[in-house]
């Protein structure tokens, strides 16, 4: 593993040197993390409602479940709720599966009443600060995240905005109640070392859609930056501060200037394809403003995109924060939380089904107060084994080393024209899978990329970074071929198997090929006669 990813690097205030992210001993920090999703701000798909408005935000979540259940019960849910989804055993899995960083996200009417002038709620401050004291415990930098500013600050349902326009840059109330959100929590947080940055907006200003173009307020964004990072800094000259840009963090319009000099450039990345042009644009600002950068939030997506992403993120020396740590009925998420008897009443009631009755609905959510504990969730190992690319991960052969390149990482012996346009201008051969099934019935980020191999002929190669192998561990690869090959596997140079390879109907997997001990190395597929077309490679 990345020797600047260990916990044992987690010590003192984080700042940014240069393009790098350092601690209080100066030693370079390389962030790995997730972010606490649907804790302290409650999303409607994390509940298994994508795409339902009638429970799609704090506020209407909370409305539904005070007609489910009562206001009585209501409250008390909502206090064992923010006991139950995120407690000490979550923060210590986090740092034994190897994560060294956290982000929390939190809605502003968890920590001030919505109400004219500003009160503060100590309840919540308290649910932060006990998370912060299970961060330090178990060593991992926390990032504050204004998830949902006062207003809402996207324009959608993650900022539990009122209708959907972000009224943090129109309305001067909530102007006034996010600028004292933030120098009140840099006032209470100024001496804490373990909060690694202040994350000052999630998302802010979405992408233009539907008739909604919000994108005149993208000064009033820049402002706002402005007179936070003035709110902060009177009472705080210590915190690295995170800053994103616009539609969905995602323009580097806005990072025109540095905001500070002690600031980490915070990007997201959905649905894209997992290679250098995922990175790129971002590499050039950070290059520009001589500021580090974060991929802040990212994640939702199939296993093996993570096997690819991530590690790239790494080697260009990029921290990353998933999202989210736990929902409902998953398998990209570490945690699982399993669906409560009945739980299909709740939902039918949110797309205007019948009330089922008040003791009903209390039982049920009853069961899933205690579904959400993290002991009583299903672990999805494979997350963590293909965010860290660890031995359980599977590579599409598609994702070969982008790094350091061709010659040495893959051979790129082929002319450029590439009509697929994935990992253009490498000269490897990507072509689309014929035998790819209804791409209509996948999800868009899975057919991306899912639809293509590769194909290499003979002296052609590819390489795959592998971390943390055993002396138990092995490798196979899926692959079909039209004819006989040749092919020989390598481990860091060292040949390691010799294989002839038989043309079949249907794609064919090898058996199992032995991989030494190595905290990382390079595994190389060389084709030395005949086309093989390479699909997946298995790591065990």
């Amino acid at each position: 593993m990345n020797e600047k990813m260990s916990r044992a690097r987690v010590s003192g205030f984080l700042r940014a040197e240069g393009r790098t992210v350092v601690n209080g001993n100066g030693e370079e920090v390389l962030l790995t993390g997730w972010g606490l999703g649907n804790w302290l701000l409650p999303e409607g798909y994390m509940w298994t409602t994508d795409g339902n408005s009638r429970f799609d935000r704090p506020a209407r979540i909370e409305a539904v479940i005070r007609e489910l259940t009562g206001t009585k019960y209501a409250e008390r849910f909502w206090a064992e709720f923010r006991n139950s989804y995120i407690t000490r055993e979550d923060i210590r899995l986090m740092a034994s599966q190897g994560y060294n960083s956290v982000r929390i996200p939190f809605n502003w009417r968890v920590l001030m009443e919505d109400e004219p002038g500003i009160a503060w709620k100590e309840e919540g401050f308290q649910l932060i600060g006990r998370c912060l004291d299970w961060c330090e415990e178990f060593k991992l930098y926390a990032f504050l995240d204004l998830h949902g500013a006062p207003g809402g600050q996207t324009g959608a349902n993650i900022d539990d905005s009122v209708d959907d326009v972000p009224r943090l840059f129109t309305d001067e109330d909530s102007w006034h109640k996010g600028i004292a959100l933030w120098r009140q929590l840099a006032e209470r947080y100024k001496g804490r070392w373990i909060v690694g940055g202040y994350d000052l907006l999630n998302e802010p200003i979405k992408t233009p859609s539907a008739g909604q173009d919000f994108d005149y307020l993208v000064p009033r964004l820049v402002r706002f930056y402005e007179e936070a990072v003035e709110a902060i800094r009177a009472v705080d000259d210590k915190h690295m501060l995170s800053i994103e840009g616009h539609h969905w963090a995602t323009d580097t319009s806005i990072f025109h200037k540095k905001y500070d000099e002690n600031m980490i450039i915070h990007f997201h990345r959905y649905a894209c394809y997992p290679d250098l042009s995922a990175f790129q644009e971002f590499l050039g600002v950070s290059e520009r403003l001589n500021a580090p950068l974060w991929l802040g939030e990212s994640g939702e997506n199939l296993n093996e995109w993570y096997t690819a992403i991530y590690p790239l993120a790494a080697e260009l020396n990029i921290g990353y924060n998933l999202w989210p740590w736990k929902k409902m009925d998953n398998t990209n998420s570490p945690y699982s939380v399993a669906l409560p008897e009945g739980w299909d009443l709740i939902m039918d009631y949110t797309r205007g089904g019948v009330h089922p009755g008040y003791e009903r609905a209390a039982a049920i959510l009853e069961e899933y107060l205690e579904n959400i504990r993290v002991a009583n969730c299903r672990y999805n190992a494979e997350v963590t084994y293909s965010v860290f690319r660890t031995p359980g991960c599977t590579v599409r052969a598609t994702d070969f080393d982008e790094l350091p390149g061709k010659g040495k990482s893959f051979s790129g012996l082929r002319h450029e024209g590439n009509p697929f346009k994935y990992r253009s201008g490498t000269g490897m051969h990507i072509v689309e899978d014929a035998k790819r099934g209804d791409l209509s019935k996948r999800f868009f980020f899975d057919i991306l990329w899912d639809r293509f191999v590769l194909e290499l002929e003979s002296g052609e190669f590819a390489a795959y970074t592998i971390n943390g192998t055993r002396e138990d561990s092995n490798l196979s690869f899926v692959y079909s071929c039209s004819e006989p090959a040749a092919v020989t596997l390598f481990q860091d140079e060292r040949e390691i198997a010799s294989l002839m390879l038989q043309p079949g109907e249907h794609k064919q997997a090898i058996p199992e090929v032995a991989l030494a001990a190595a905290s990382r190395s390079k595994v190389k597929v060389k084709v030395r006669s005949g086309t093989v077309r390479l699909v997946r490679i298995i790591f065990h």
